[in-house]
């Protein structure tokens, strides 16, 4: 929701363009847990979650799942302190459930020891 293209927020852009390409739009949906495929092994085939506003329970069947969460934040405490403590460049809701999903579905998670160092200057 930072990147600024042409002075207007790319988050509305995307999602109007969402809109209009899908039939039925489900937001504020937390997937828990990935469905396997009983019929082809090591495929994903589909997803199940909540809204986070309604409770209301949802069970996604798909032919292709791309996890397009985020990383985690706020795991070891900052190096900061004084006025820069708890200030992070991540989202602090980034709860780690682009890690979390694959793993509970089996996946072999390979090449996660990059880490990104941001080089900051005062």
């Amino acid at each position: 929701w930072q990147i600024m293209i042409h002075g207007e927020s790319y988050k509305p852009i995307v999602a109007e363009a969402a809109r209009k390409a899908a039939s039925k739009i489900y937001n504020r949906v937390m997937v828990t847990h990935l469905l396997m495929d009983e019929a082809k092994l090591n495929r994903v085939a589909g997803a199940v979650g909540f809204n986070v506003r309604t409770g209301d329970f949802y069970v996604f069947r798909a032919k292709a799942v791309i996890v397009a969460a985020g990383g985690a934040s706020h795991i070891f405490k900052p190096r900061a302190v004084g006025e820069g403590m708890g200030r992070t460049w991540y989202a602090p809701w980034s709860s780690a459930s682009a890690y979390a999903l694959p793993i509970l579905a089996g996946a072999k998670m390979t090449q996660m020891e990059n880490r990104i160092v941001l080089t900051r200057f005062k």
